[in-house]
């Protein structure tokens, strides 16, 4: 892990050209944060707008449908922690190599990235279908969940593969500035992915009603399609990335540790947020499937709150690495700055709207009046932290294209263990105060790591890291 105290001011990729940092130029930075961050958002809202009307048509099996998903996505999220680190990784090296003007080695970076995705996606999916049922088991879902949730849990794992190769060519993409691509091709996969919803969760025509295992059938069939599409793009030279070579590449250990340099801190980062995250679902669990409901719902909803938030994240990772690379770190820190202002403002107006009118969108799900409650009042909770909730993401996002990924990874443990937890199970459990108590648990952990990466990021110490 890197060391900001160890690190010289050169160039971060051994370069040692001439530096090029001029006074930063406001209105160029604001041209490519949004040239970023719109695709990004894009994307991302409408494979949440997706992910939305695949929870209303499950949402029409039942509460136990709609909980028995949600406990399945958890463990699903735990296992992406492990490629984090190649994520993560990916994406702060090729932003570095790019703004150095090396494009043919960063495509080489992605090649490695690719190569461990695939054997490591392959050895955890044969592992996690084999023992599915106790890990939804120790997830503590009712009876009347448990097996819907095990079913859909082993059929995401059997295109697991896919997941872990879509993180990792977007990752690259998005590090070498081009996140249109992945916007244009996660869009068509998206579109697919709701009509096979409809077709096979209620067994519509020629395909059999397989209810929640349908869901799961869709999306291992469009994560497929995702993976084809963008290293169709890929390979037909449509991006500053170029494959160079077979499909699994000869191993290259100075490649492969440079990328854990920077990823090992941000997979166990990931590592602490997931398993802080299944205990904290498996809190809310215990308050009984009701609870669990309203949770999985309000997730759903608020999600399209955190969209703007994870597109300039995604701007600030690759300006800050590409101007590091570029040996400009006064553009670097304006860049962040910029980025996370204008997330913050936008995230803010976004809240106000989710506080107004999130509790209409839950009625779209269930009209469950003991969900809609808990759900409404939940929503209103995190409503009010957005503009947090924005800082968290953008100036996270900066420190990890710096390479930064140690300290991220220490402000994500206080928030989660230190806060989040704990907060939640004094409140929800012990006080009794059921789901809200949980939530302002949460909404306690946005603020404190908001406050935490701001003041890392105004420290500077970040544009001394190597990677």
């Amino acid at each position: 892990m890197a060391k900001a105290d160890e690190c010289e001011p050169t160039r971060p990729d051994g370069d040692e050209k001439p530096s090029r940092d001029e006074i930063p130029d406001r209105g160029e930075i604001r041209g490519q944060m949004v040239n970023l961050a719109w695709p990004a958002v894009t994307e991302m809202v409408l494979q949440t707008m997706t992910q939305i009307v695949d929870m209303i048509m499950v949402g029409q099996l039942g509460p136990a449908a709609i909980a028995a998903i949600g406990i399945a996505n958890q463990p699903s999220f735990f296992l992406m922690a492990l490629f984090q680190a190649l994520a993560v990784g990916t994406t702060a090296v090729v932003a570095r190599l790019i703004g150095a003007g090396k494009a043919g080695a960063a495509g080489d970076i992605m090649r490695q990235s690719v190569g461990m995705a695939v054997v490591l996606g392959g050895l955890l999916s044969g592992i996690f279908i084999l023992i599915a049922p106790t890990v939804i088991s120790l997830m503590g879902a009712d009876a009347d969940v448990a097996p819907m949730a095990t079913s859909y849990f082993q059929v995401i794992l059997s295109g697991f593969i896919f997941t872990a190769l879509t993180v990792i060519m977007v990752a690259a993409l998005r590090g070498s500035g081009d996140t249109r691509t992945p916007m244009i091709t996660r869009t068509i996969a998206n579109v697919l992915n709701v009509l096979l919803n409809w077709l096979l969760i209620f067994g519509v025509w020629i395909f059999p009603q397989l209810g929640v295992t349908g869901a799961g059938v869709s999306t291992v069939i469009t994560r497929a399609l995702s993976v084809l599409l963008i290293a169709y793009a890929i390979k037909r030279g449509r991006t500053q990335l170029r494959w160079r070579g077979p499909l699994i590449p000869k191993w290259d250990i100075r490649i492969i540790r440079r990328i854990l340099h920077v990823g090992l801190p941000a997979a166990a980062e990931q590592l602490i947020l997931r398993s802080g995250q299944l205990i904290f679902v498996r809190t809310v669990a215990g308050m009984g499937t009701l609870a669990m409901a309203a949770h999985q719902i309000a997730i759903s909803v608020e999600s399209l709150s955190f969209m703007p938030g994870f597109g300039f994240s995604v701007a600030a990772t690759a300006l800050v690495g590409q101007h590091l690379g570029a040996r400009r770190p006064r553009w670097a820190e304006a860049s962040g700055l910029e980025t996370a202002r204008v997330a913050a403002m936008t995230m803010g107006m976004i809240g106000v709207g989710l506080f107004l009118f999130g509790p209409s969108v839950m009625h779209l799900y269930t009209n469950d009046p003991a969900v809609l409650h808990m759900g409404t009042i939940v929503l209103r909770i995190m409503a009010v932290v957005q503009p947090a909730i924005a800082l968290s993401f953008t100036m996270g996002g900066g420190l990890r294209g710096a390479g930064d990924t140690r300290f991220v990874l220490i402000s994500t443990g206080i928030g989660i263990w230190g806060v989040r937890l704990v907060v939640a199970y004094l409140l929800g459990v012990v006080l009794g105060w059921g789901l809200p108590g949980a939530w302002l648990g949460m909404a306690a952990d946005q603020c404190l790591r908001a406050a935490l990466t701001y003041r890392r990021f105004r420290s500077g110490r970040w544009k001394m890291i190597r990677v």
